[in-house]
């Protein structure tokens, strides 16, 4: 490349223009590296041209069908019968993804990215395409010429399902595992921003985009500045794309008075947020540059003891227009299909479509050129498609720990903590993030927390906080579980109330399926097993009415893959601790587990429990092959059900009894996946044998666990499960049982007209009378109290 001047450079090059405010920053730039100057300038002449280029094919992606590069204008039979993509928040991300390579290349330093307007992604993979940087699901099937680009535009939204189910496309609309360098895939509005400050490592750097339409979307992000330490965070950049509008008006934040007023907001929750062109890419490669080395400056500002927490975190607005670059630019229309009508049927559009198209066409040897320049000058070959993948699985030493004894009583959850401030001592190269909305110590956790602390700026004596705290905590489910999930390299706990955990389904959903998706794709996620311990649980909070009795979540994960969402239920305080050693030892899943708080009996020895976190159900009693099995899905449901088989055994009634910790383990299974992960035949005969009726106990909604269990119904009149019904209030254990027909007394009720028995055949009169709502329920059930 021949030499450039500055000026030829301020020039621009077709809509990319350079502001005052962006010449006089890569003037400053320069200055301080004077003997770089033409290299700085070949890289900002090469991103004007990548920027053009991939802005030219994204409004191919949505429109066209087919792709001229010698920019041949599009005829009628050219475009997409329906396009559709979208596209406004597309062409405004590709100046932010070249401004983040050329950052890459300008530093010799590799980041890491995540952009929370998912939907944005044909911007990434336009770009990675056109610079070599795609994975090679995509490098293959879309090589550089006009046939592999046009295949790229046909598969974009081609809706086109396979014979195994699956998209034919390996382009998505949202970011997907087949984007390079991609971690999350941004599909939950506002989850991004919530996420970005926990994710990089001491010695890494993330470029976080987020979107001002999605700003309002979550509580929490104004936080980030709470979070960061640099003793053990990387340097993390937020950048806003401030292009004023959602879907169909402006932001809020627009309404409110746009970055002047967002600026304000952002001072208030301490952080320095910066205004900047986010239509040119070297205003965004040099604003990361200034942005982490202002978060790098002050944070060893406060380990030399000069500072303190917490500081100002560098904050990035690109203001722009919704679609620069595009007809209909700065409308409604522009999140989506800009123009009035469809190119391949209305003159008037396509003539916008190719006007628009040749405004931003950069000839094949030029881009190529640029794209040369930019992987020429990047000194790290480590690009951000390997950057993603380069750790290896997170490895959690498990080491022995005490579980309480056999015969005497117990806190499942103080079981759990016990054993969780073992594996933090075990593994201290590890980052330990626990996600806590609040109630840590009533939710028996004390030795954690106490070891970790409260994540705060300013520790109040006498309370367990620190600066350097490990728990993070806010009255704000989507907030805290973010900060576990972004934790990738680390050994991560969430806990909460079961009632609140409904709030957390979208994070842990998203994560799920990306991860379920890394592992259709041969590249299995790294992090390890992360448990989501779900307490104060629904038979166990009376005291605070029937809002906070919701079994909604653990029915909803149920749902979910079996073999990424391990839905369990540990029967007392040994098999609580198994099933968290388990937790640890794999990679990719998440454990919401049902965990009682009050002291349970401990009723399992350790080969027990083992084999319960091992095979997901454990026989408790008989062979299995007896007429009657009764079934218990929870600790409490486990206590009714041998009420129930006291009783049989004293009518002389042969019979067996099931524990059943993991019910997605007992499931048909949906697909291969899960149907690995599922137990046998030869392993279900092998625990429940062929009993003739079936009595089952459940911790939530009978219907949902008579469904996943399937395979072990017996017909409606041959089985029978009793569980939350609905029913609830200001009452203790035995209350909600009752209330929700779930007793001991019920189940054997239920059993009796199963067997074509009268009830005298199994309960007293007064029982009867009670089962019946028309005696003394505390026949069946403690008095509150013990009175």
């Amino acid at each position: 490349m021949s030499k450039l001047t500055f000026e030829s450079w301020a020039q621009g090059y077709g809509v990319i223009k350079h502001k005052p405010a962006t010449r006089e920053l890569v003037r400053a730039y320069i200055a301080t590296q004077p003997e770089r100057e033409q290299e700085i300038l070949q890289l900002l002449h090469a991103a004007d041209r990548l920027t053009s280029a991939a802005m030219w094919l994204v409004i191919h992606m949505t429109y066209a069908r087919h792709v001229h590069l010698d920019g041949t204008p599009l005829g009628a039979d050219d475009f997409k019968q329906d396009p559709q993509g979208h596209t406004g928040g597309s062409l405004n991300m590709v100046p932010a993804y070249v401004g983040y390579l050329t950052a890459n290349a300008l530093s010799g330093i590799s980041r890491e990215w995540l952009m929370g307007q998912g939907h944005c992604v044909a911007a990434v993979d336009a770009i990675n395409l056109l610079v070599g940087n795609a994975l090679p699901v995509h490098a293959q099937r879309y090589s550089l010429d006009d046939a592999g680009l046009s295949q790229l535009v046909k598969d974009f939204y081609s809706y086109q399902v396979g014979a195994d189910g699956k998209p034919v496309s390996p382009v998505g609309s949202h970011v997907n595992v087949n984007t390079a360098g991609a971690s999350i895939e941004g599909g939950y509005l506002g989850f991004a921003g919530l996420h970005y400050v926990h994710q990089s490592l001491p010695g890494e750097r993330l470029v976080a985009f987020l979107s001002d339409g999605a700003f309002e979307e979550q509580r929490g992000s104004d936080w980030a500045p709470r979070w960061w330490r640099a003793e053990d965070s990387g340097l993390v950049v937020p950048i806003m794309i401030a292009n004023g509008r959602r879907i169909d008006q402006r932001t809020t934040t627009a309404q409110l008075g746009g970055s002047d007023w967002f600026v304000g907001h952002l001072k208030h929750h301490h952080f320095d947020p910066v205004v900047f062109d986010g239509t040119d890419p070297a205003a965004f490669a040099l604003m990361i540059l200034q942005l982490e080395d202002s978060l790098s400056a002050q944070g060893k500002a406060v380990q030399e003891g000069n500072a303190s927490y917490p500081v100002r975190l560098p904050y990035g607005i690109a203001e722009t227009v919704k679609g620069y670059g595009f007809a209909g630019a700065g409308t409604n229309a522009a999140h989506g299909t800009p123009l009035p009508g469809c190119p391949g049927e209305h003159a008037e559009a396509r003539d916008l479509f190719n006007e628009s198209a040749a405004h931003l066409f950069v000839p094949q040897h030029e881009w190529r050129a640029a794209v040369a320049c930019l992987n020429n000058h990047a000194n790290v070959r480590l690009r951000e498609a390997e950057l993603a993948t380069q750790r290896g699985p997170v490895s959690v030493q498990v080491p022995p720990c005490e579980i309480p004894g056999i015969g005497g009583a117990a806190s499942p959850m103080a079981a759990m903590d016990n054993a969780f401030v073992s594996l933090i001592k075990a593994n201290p190269a590890l980052r330990v993030r626990v996600g806590n909305p609040d109630e840590m110590r009533s939710n028996r956790f004390d030795q954690t927390l106490d070891l970790l602390k409260h994540r705060v700026t300013s520790p109040e004596a006498g309370v367990a906080e620190a600066v350097d705290g490990k728990v993070i905590t806010a009255l704000n489910e989507e907030a805290i579980t973010q900060a576990v999930l972004a934790n990738r390299s680390g050994l991560n706990l969430l806990l909460t109330y079961e009632a609140f955990a409904p709030k957390m389904q979208g994070a842990l959903r998203q994560a799920i399926i990306f991860a379920r998706h890394q592992k259709e794709a041969k590249r299995p996620a790294t992090w390890a097993g992360i448990p989501l311990l779900l307490t104060s649980h629904l038979w166990e909070n009376g005291k605070n009415e029937q809002s906070h009795q919701d079994s909604a979540l653990c029915e909803a994960m149920l749902g979910e893959m079996s073999d990424m969402a391990r839905v369990c239920f540990p029967a007392d305080g040994v098999s609580a601790v198994q099933y968290l050693r388990e937790c640890y030892r794999q990679h990719g899943q998440i454990f919401p587990m049902v965990v009682p708080k009050q002291k349970l009996p401990v009723c399992l020895n350790k080969n027990q429990a083992d084999e319960l976190a091992r095979e997901g159900a454990l026989r408790i009693f008989g062979d299995g092959n007896e007429a009657i099995q009764l079934l218990a899905i929870g600790a409490y449901q486990y206590w009714e059900a041998l009420r129930v088989s006291e009783r049989l055994v004293e009518k002389g009634i042969a019979h067996s009894v099931v524990y059943i910790g993991e019910p997605g383990k007992f499931r048909v299974g949906r697909d291969d996946y899960e149907q690995q992960h599922c137990a046998s035949y030869g392993t279900r005969l092998r625990i429940f044998g062929k009993p003739q009726f079936r009595l089952g106990f459940c911790h939530g909604r009978p219907e949902v666990f008579a469904g996943v269990l399937r395979p072990l119904d017996l017909g409606v009149n041959n089985s029978v499960w009793l569980g939350y019904i609905n029913r609830g209030g200001t009452l203790d254990v035995g209350g909600l049982l009752f209330a929700n027909r779930s007793t001991w007394a019920h189940g054997l009720n239920e059993l009796a007209q199963m067997l074509g028995k009268p009830q005298a055949a199994l309960l007293t009169g007064d029982e009867i009378m009670a089962v019946e709502g028309e005696g003394d329920p505390y026949c069946l059930i403690p008095k509150p109290y013990g009175g």
